[in-house]
């Protein structure tokens, strides 16, 4: 499945969650999905960005360690359907985007929690969202600097 069409599915499923366990395990769904990107953006990628994609997915599989739910519904993991990043760019804005969303889910979750495990689980996860979103930061403006091309100024600096 091509990366915004998986972004796109994972963002409903995100929007349809209704409780704690719901919203940790997208949480892990689009950790999941920010590894399988950096996996496939640091094989297929701009040799400029390799470097920074392989953070991305380090950063997208430790947090997939740490919210890992012992049962995943149906489906399974999204992330497994991706099969290709057509505009990576744009991927990434969108995956940005969603790591957002997801931040604010688990900040709602924990400020409405009164077990502290959970409460401690959902900062682990906006901990770790907070990691890929830098991650998927940096990817952006490597490509900011590629598509200036090495004659400008601002780039050479960067």
């Amino acid at each position: 499945m091509e990366a915004m069409r998986l972004i796109g599915v994972t963002r409903h499923a995100l929007a349809g969650a209704s409780g704690v366990c719901d919203i940790v395990m997208e949480a892990w769904q689009v950790q999941a999905l920010a590894q399988a990107m950096g996996s496939h953006l640091a094989a297929t990628g701009p040799a400029e960005i390799r470097a920074e994609a392989s953070g991305l997915s380090e950063a997208g599989g430790r947090a997939c360690g740490a919210l890992r739910q012992s049962v995943l519904r149906d489906g399974g993991v999204r992330a497994t359907q991706l099969s290709e990043v057509r505009d990576p760019r744009r991927a990434l804005l969108g995956l940005g985007g969603l790591l957002g969303d997801v931040g604010i889910a688990l900040v709602t979750v924990a400020s409405a929690s009164d077990e502290d495990g959970v409460y401690w689980q959902c900062m682990e996860a906006i901990d770790a969202a907070d990691e890929s979103s830098d991650r998927v930061l940096g990817l952006l403006r490597r490509f900011a600097v590629r598509e200036r091309g090495p004659d400008d100024a601002w780039a050479r600096r960067a």
